[in-house]
């Protein structure tokens, strides 16, 4: 038996290569994905870049903040 050309989705005929051709156009990413927001560069010295690193070297300004 032969494979069918066409397929019947809600009533509406398609043929079938077109929709193999639009999955595969749609399983393929762009190449490139625009940004959704500014990137900012982090001036942050390196031992405050994020929280572990915040956490496991307080600098003098954070003991001040505690203590008052």
């Amino acid at each position: 038996m032969p494979l069918p050309r066409f397929i019947e989705i809600d009533g509406r005929r398609y043929l079938w290569r077109d929709l193999v051709a639009l999955r595969r156009a749609q399983a393929t990413p762009a190449e490139q994905q625009p940004a959704l927001f500014t990137l900012r560069e982090d001036h942050r010295p390196a031992g405050e870049r994020n929280a572990a690193e915040r956490y496991s070297e307080p600098n003098l300004f954070t003991a001040l903040q505690r203590s008052g």
